[in-house]
């Protein structure tokens, strides 16, 4: 940390760190007490599921923009952008809730207008990120900028623990359900007024570029990194295409996986509320979800802070062992009849995906040479957004069907790729370790 304060002073890179764990946090605290809200509201869980998947669309739709964006308005500018984004939505998702659940407005009003203010996280809460990293970029020597990089952006993956740790503290007796989101947006206001008040406006030292980061659910952290523009000219070439055979194996891999993780993560607060029949007590269910998705994104952490660096896994046997785990997991958590089978289930599931998820974008940045990272850092961003689009409504539908065929399904993508990706994922280096161009 002395390093990175000589050229980031520690309050300013504290405001920093804040902008990120509070876009996290805030996004899978939701995550932990809407399934309870639905219920109580008696929404269908299908369109609980939606409400998620409508601002992940728009995150990985609106991204790239505010990432080209930062360049031109300022990195300042746009994190503030992405904070009143954040925090609007979750102030005015709360107010709205809070009236559906005190009677106010009908259910399906209440929805509807939930999913209309979900737009301004999904819209403009992905602009904070790649400012961030853009910022931290900029203003670090280059011997400095992994350190930097890496303690910002360890603040996504500390928020996905901290937002369902917390969201039941928050559960309030006057507003309820809704209390954590009144208080994430406070929480969001007291950022914003650190981030004008600590934070000077821009003259970087360094041209660079935030990459985008994926969209925030209790997955575990992304690996966002930045694309420094003051490397040296490179020879012309073509684009980086979705068929080259160097790549083709792992976006397959990610896709999959991702899909599975996707629906792992979309039907877990509904399995809980009917597994622990807790459908007509929706405030305790919110509880234990939170602690179930807590305890997700703990085994997450585990694989990607602790079991990777240790034991300098390589991409292949990453993605395959993460993908084993996560088969376990999954069925342990589809036939767990009670909270204690549930939380090893989907620790259990967790700490594969979290094994599985680095190990396919770090195999796909090894795979091409250094002036094709950005490229290849496009895609992986693309293939996690993007799984989070459609696939939990998708495992929705099918646990309310039968619980078996969707976590039947989750298995499914696991252990065809476990099969497939025995011989198709090539052995590679270590992470860390990059190709020369």
């Amino acid at each position: 940390m002395s390093n990175v304060s000589r050229s980031i002073p520690p309050d300013r890179m504290a405001v920093l760190f804040a902008v990120m764990l509070v876009a996290a946090a805030g996004n899978t605290a939701m995550q932990s007490i809407l399934p309870a809200i639905g219920a109580k509201l008696h929404i269908p869980d299908v369109w609980v599921s939606l409400a998620f998947s409508w601002s992940a669309l728009l995150w990985v739709l609106t991204a790239p923009h505010w990432a080209r964006q930062s360049d031109k308005r300022g990195r300042k500018a746009l994190m503030a952008l992405g904070v009143i984004g954040f925090l609007s939505s979750m102030a005015l998702c709360g107010l709205v809730l809070w009236s559906g659940l005190m009677g106010w407005l009908a259910a399906g009003t209440t929805f509807i207008l939930f999913a209309l203010f979900r737009s301004l996280y999904g819209g403009f809460g992905s602009a904070a990120p790649p400012a961030v990293q853009a910022y931290v970029a900029a203003r670090t020597d280059p011997e400095e900028r992994t350190q930097a990089l890496s303690l910002v952006s360890s603040s996504f993956g500390l928020g996905t623990v901290i937002g369902p740790a917390i969201a039941p503290f928050f559960i309030l007796p006057i507003v309820g359900l809704a209390g954590p989101l009144l208080v994430f947006a406070l929480i969001g206001i007291i950022v914003l007024v650190m981030l004008r008040w600590r934070l000077p406006n821009d003259i970087p030292r360094f041209a660079a570029r935030g990459a985008i980061a994926s969209y925030p659910l209790s997955a575990g952290p992304s690996e966002p990194t930045a694309e420094d523009e003051n490397e040296p000219d490179l020879p012309p070439q073509e684009p980086l295409s979705w068929n080259d055979r160097r790549v083709r194996p792992w976006l397959l891999a990610g896709f999959f996986g991702g899909q599975a993780q996707a629906m792992m993560l979309g039907v877990i607060g509904f399995l809980i509320l009917d597994r622990l029949e807790l459908r007509l007590r929706p405030d305790e269910g919110a509880a234990m979800t939170g602690i179930v998705l807590m305890a997700g994104a703990f085994a997450t952490l585990l694989a990607q802070w602790g079991l990777i660096p240790l034991f300098r896994l390589t991409p292949r046997p990453t993605v395959l062992w993460g993908a084993t785990l996560a088969i376990g997991g999954i069925l342990m958590t589809g036939l767990a009849q009670d909270l204690h089978g549930i939380v090893i289930g989907f620790a259990t599931a967790s700490l594969g995906f979290g094994l599985f998820r680095p190990g396919f974008t770090a195999g796909s940045s090894l795979a091409v040479p250094r002036r094709d990272q950005g490229a290849v850092a496009g895609m992986t961003a693309s293939i996690n957004g993007s799984a989070y689009i459609v696939s939990p409504a998708i495992g929705v539908l099918l646990y309310n069907w039968h619980p078996m065929v969707a976590y039947g399904l989750m298995a499914g993508f696991c252990g065809w790729l476990v099969l497939w990706g025995w011989k198709a994922l090539r052995q590679d280096q270590a992470f860390g370790i990059a190709h020369e161009p």
